[in-house]
């Protein structure tokens, strides 16, 4: 068992404290700080981003090749953790020795300690973790200046110094979808900067909601589904994206994914507040509209190629998610490029 000991939640300091234990090389640029490791103690990644000065967004892609405890000591103040994991499980204590919760795959928690405690992840060695965590400063500072921290701390604030705020909620595949959109920005400069920073504060918004909700119901948000069944409706959801031509129906999907018409439709509104039929429609109009600025196919091609059969039908879809007819769209971008 290896314990690590790391004393900030600034990005690049998190970072160099983490290289100074495990190895590594850092790459920094635009406030981005990524920790690349391949060596005897792990293999992966670690990466951490200030998105204002008093909110940093760390995520974690990493094997280790021995048992590991990593510790954040709690200085001055004492940050709102929101930490959600995409794969595996993660466990976490508020002492080196204390007792551990475990948060599963798809599912979120929040966590603050009392002044003083410190907050422990435990890895497992020859594990797969893959988890996120935002960091909300509630120093005098950060409070004072910032509303969003002020209410967040009078919202999750331990009863007490020595009592700790922890939140193990319900699944959520929604706050999966946005890290995977996260982690795909490619854009740079100062595009990235600004899709980064409004990516991190709506994952940061739909934990905050999930809290919200599981107070408010106090049940599994899955319904009758359970996690790997959520999990295959995810699944599903990329295999339609990646092939929209396909002519889908509830009973192939079925056959395909080994859930019940009733699951699926009930997995399709809770991870993309969508029916089946709704959202393959909306999957096959966004393609259509990608296609119409980045392809020299024509209108009926592009009807084609994203399954439809019907122009007038496809005209009539367009023009409800976009507010013009695919014919206006595609001329307007013919415009802009011949004068480009």
């Amino acid at each position: 068992m290896k314990t690590l000991y790391i004393k900030s939640t600034s990005a690049s300091k998190m970072i160099n404290d983490l290289q100074a234990k495990i190895g590594g090389t850092i790459s920094s640029l635009n406030h981005e700080n990524v920790l690349t490791v391949d060596n005897d103690l792990a293999q992966g990644t670690i990466s951490a981003i200030s998105v204002k000065k008093s909110i940093t967004y760390i995520a974690f892609d990493i094997e280790f090749k021995r048992d590991i405890k990593l510790v954040n000591t709690i200085l001055k103040s004492s940050p709102v953790y929101f930490t959600y994991c995409s794969e595996g499980h993660v466990e976490h204590s508020f002492s080196v020795e204390g007792e551990t919760n475990t948060l599963d795959a798809f599912q979120t928690a929040i966590l603050r300690s009392a002044e003083s405690v410190n907050n422990v992840y435990h890895f497992k060695k020859d594990m797969t973790y893959k988890f996120s965590t935002i960091v909300v400063s509630t120093d005098e500072v950060s409070v004072k200046n910032n509303e969003l921290n002020s209410k967040l701390d009078e919202i999750f604030k331990p009863e007490g110094d020595n009592t700790n705020f922890t939140y193990f909620g319900s699944y959520n595949l929604k706050i999966s979808e946005k890290i995977e959109q996260l982690e795909a920005i490619n854009q740079e400069g100062v595009v990235r900067r600004l899709l980064i920073e409004s990516t991190v504060q709506t994952i940061l918004a739909l934990e905050i909601q999930q809290h919200t909700d599981d107070l408010r119901h106090a049940s599994n948000q899955f319904g009758s589904l359970n996690k790997e069944e959520m999990e295959i409706i995810k699944d599903l959801s990329v295999f339609i994206k990646n092939y929209p031509e396909k002519q889908y129906t509830l009973k192939y999907l079925s056959s395909k994914s080994g859930l019940t018409p009733s699951k699926l439709q009930e997995g399709f509104k809770l991870l993309h507040d969508r029916t089946v039929t709704d959202f393959i429609r909306n999957v096959r109009v966004e393609t259509a509209e990608d296609l119409i600025k980045t392809s020299d196919l024509n209108i009926s091609e592009i009807v084609y190629t994203v399954g439809l059969t019907s122009r007038s039908y496809f005209s009539k879809i367009f023009k409800e998610k976009y507010n013009c007819s695919p014919k206006q769209y595609q001329d307007n971008q013919n415009s802009l490029a011949a004068t480009a």
